[in-house]
């Protein structure tokens, strides 16, 4: 059982036009909506890959009844906990060249009364489920949710038996670590903030993993883009893979398929070389799909075959 938790979802509004010019008008060619947020993105793969995930977030106003809805479109089972704050609307501007440039808003405010319902509603599912249930926390805070609440979430999880996945960054991931997660996803640029050092090259990616791990994690995985990706554990030796060169849409949404294929694979009990080769594959696949998430079962297949992963010694 995947529970993929959404702390501050979105709606994703994806424009597409020929050049972005700042300061000018600007017309779009094309326009999409979509839900979003990481946990959306995760549950979105994780379904692809035969998982049946539960998505369990904050929603609030317009924007917050169309993501709802738009879950329900997805066939993802969804427990919305209502918020007085609108959900957020994040804006995806991609230029017939390749750039992108995003623009996130910061969420609406959670108030007290919310986030004990959201706290209610996630020990219900995980004491349900105990250990067959894998959560992923993944996302930023929204306005008034403390920077620990991951924390308290994995404590709650783990108490019951659970797995917890964890993919955010800043302060929220640092007071993460404290609650020793199973597992944790940051990117290059997170990492590198974490660590206050810049990550120059393979070795020096171990090295901030390593760290993280003694900082609390059980096991976790550095996607550094182009570039691949590095996992270890704490009783393994790290893995570097690295995917086959493409022509890419766009790459956002990309970290968090990748994290859904490692949440799959620790599910399935695969041994660590088969968990990374799955997982960059679907961090690939998402790349080559039309929006975040919908990564494709027959591009995640044969991606899978073209992985390198080897160990670092």
């Amino acid at each position: 059982m995947f529970l993929c938790v959404s702390l501050n979802p979105a709606i994703d509004k994806r424009l597409r036009l020929d050049r972005l010019q700042p300061g000018r008008v600007n017309r779009v060619s094309a326009v999409s909506h979509a839900p979003g947020g990481k946990a959306v993105h995760a549950a979105m793969v994780l379904q692809t890959l035969g998982g049946d995930p539960l998505w369990l977030g904050f929603a609030g106003g317009t924007a917050g009844d169309a993501l709802a809805a738009g879950l329900r479109k997805l066939s993802i089972a969804a427990e919305v906990v209502p918020t007085a704050g609108c959900t957020r609307t994040n804006l995806e501007i991609i230029e017939d060249g390749g750039g992108v440039t995003e623009i996130l808003e910061p969420g609406g405010n959670v108030g007290t009364a919310e986030l004990e319902r959201m706290s209610d509603s996630f020990r219900k599912i995980v004491s349900k489920y105990g250990k067959a249930a894998t959560a992923i926390l993944s996302g930023s805070l929204p306005p008034g949710v403390p920077a620990d609440y991951c924390r308290t979430l994995i404590e709650l999880g783990h108490h019951h038996g659970s797995r917890v996945f964890v993919d955010t960054s800043g302060e929220p991931f640092r007071a993460a670590l404290a609650g020793r997660p199973d597992f944790v996803k940051p990117n290059r640029e997170e990492a590198e903030s974490w660590r206050g050092k810049e990550i120059e090259g393979i070795h020096s990616a171990e090295g901030v993993l390593s760290a993280i791990l003694d900082a609390g994690a059980a096991a976790g995985a550095i996607t550094l883009g182009a570039d691949g990706l590095i996992w270890r554990s704490t009783n393994e030796k790290a893995l570097f893979a690295t995917g086959p060169k493409l022509a890419a849409r766009s790459c956002v949404g990309s970290g968090d398929a990748t994290l859904a294929g490692f949440a799959f694979a620790a599910q399935k009990g695969l041994e660590p070389a088969e968990s990374v080769r799955l997982a960059t594959a679907c961090g690939a696949a998402n790349c080559l799909a039309d929006t975040p998430g919908r990564a494709r079962a027959e591009d995640i297949a044969r991606l899978k075959e073209e992985v390198e992963v080897r160990t670092l010694e």
